[in-house]
């Protein structure tokens, strides 16, 4: 069955975050495909970034703000905990407000949430007939026994309701769910990678670009060997491991820059830290905003760095690793949750360990000496993320999904 012509459904994302990164890159390439379908409505929070609101604002979607955020962190003190807590149940009472406005029956949510945490949010909304569906970027858990008891039984409730629905963005991920869930609702999990939009790709590759200008709006030398990372400047990116690695290569290279993008200033308190590498004008910390107001322009600074590290401990399928990898920048990353689907080591990219800041400093002075090894996996790296992970197939595919949910 399909809809009026002049009726388009509903379709809703949400999340409850300020910082912003490859899963709203991901809702983006979603939007793109579904808007002249279906009705999108974004919830986000009030202070939510500018950048990202004029990403919203090209894709030409409606947004609304929620009247609470919940930021993801851990907590270790027990009075940090329960605080925790507490801000998640308001943020999901808000969530559900937000939510029943629409029609449930005929709205299709996709909503960023941890099920085995907000379970009795998805139970509530699926009584009202939503349709509902969470992606998963990453999902190992290693927690006591007791938290995986309660976990799993969480998970055995959400995998039975009807119009819940998971995609996994990578294949690493739904391996990883096997367990957790029902054997049905396991074998009905999508994968929807994580992806890039190659048109986007080769704009950025083919625009006029002076490279020596771009790096002299940030005092970049233009004969400087230019290592980026980009993302937030978190410990789960590696930042330690990566300016471990700076202190190292810059003893024994240099003209050996590190940049490290990132969408808002680097904590005061963990400047003194920063100050003890003594890597001076080698690390320069670029804010996202000064580069441009689009994707396009962050797309086209990729192209400043010689090589592009990102030395993450947990992640799903970064964005920003794929989109370097594309624009033929030779990567190098570590061997974790999905990043070997996309980097083949010594074919696509070069893989280390997490948290081995020696083996990414000498993988950094291996490129800086061996230009053809450059060129193959620039080459090698922007053929195979074109070929495999194109947005428009896992947008088509979740699209598909949410038709289904609707018995179209």
């Amino acid at each position: 069955m399909s809809s009026p012509a002049n009726k388009k459904r509903k379709l809703v994302f949400l999340w409850t975050y300020t910082n912003w990164g490859g899963a709203q890159v991901y809702f983006f390439a979603i939007m793109k495909l579904a808007r002249d379908e279906w009705d999108i409505v974004v919830l986000i929070p009030k202070e939510s970034k500018p950048d990202l609101i004029a990403f919203l604002d090209q894709l030409d979607v409606r947004y609304e703000f929620l009247s609470h955020r919940f930021d993801p962190q851990v907590e270790t003190s027990f009075v940090g905990k329960l605080k925790r807590q507490f801000e998640r149940i308001r943020s999901e009472v808000d969530i559900y407000r937000s939510l029943i406005r629409f029609d449930t029956s005929s709205s299709v949510f996709h909503i960023e949430i941890s099920p085995w945490q907000s379970w009795i949010l998805l139970v509530l909304l699926t009584l009202r007939r939503a349709k509902v569906f969470v992606t998963l970027h990453n999902f190992r858990p290693d927690p006591p026994l007791w938290r995986r008891v309660v976990w799993k039984l969480r998970f055995q409730i959400v995998s039975r309701l009807p119009g819940f629905h998971i995609f996994a963005s990578n294949r690493d991920t739904k391996e990883s769910l096997k367990d957790w869930v029902t054997k049905d609702f396991w074998e009905n999990i999508k994968v929807t990678y994580t992806c890039i939009d190659p048109e986007q790709i080769a704009q950025a590759r083919g625009d006029l670009f002076d490279r020596d200008v771009e790096r002299g709006r940030f005092s970049i030398s233009s004969n400087a060997f230019v290592v980026l990372a980009l993302g937030q400047f978190i410990d789960r990116k590696g930042r330690w491991t990566f300016l471990d690695a700076a202190a190292m290569v810059t003893d024994r290279l240099p003209d050996a820059v590190f940049v490290w993008v990132m969408p808002e200033e680097i904590r005061e308190e963990d400047q003194p830290r920063i100050g003890k590498y003594g890597l001076g004008k080698a690390f320069i910390p670029v804010l996202s905003s000064s580069i441009g107001s689009d994707r396009h322009a962050i797309l086209r600074f990729l192209r400043i760095a010689d090589v592009f590290a990102l030395p993450s401990f947990v992640e799903g399928l970064p964005i920003a690793l794929l989109e370097a990898m594309a624009i033929g920048v030779p990567s190098i990353s570590t061997r974790v949750y999905a990043i070997p689907e996309a980097v083949i080591d010594e074919k696509t990219g070069l893989l280390i360990e997490a948290g081995d800041s020696t083996s990414l400093a000498e993988a950094v002075i291996r490129l800086r000496g061996d230009a053809e090894l450059r060129e193959t996996l620039s080459r090698q790296g922007s053929e195979y993320v074109i070929n495999n992970f194109d947005e428009r197939e896992a947008a088509a595919t979740c699209v598909a999904a949410y038709r289904s949910a609707l018995g179209e």
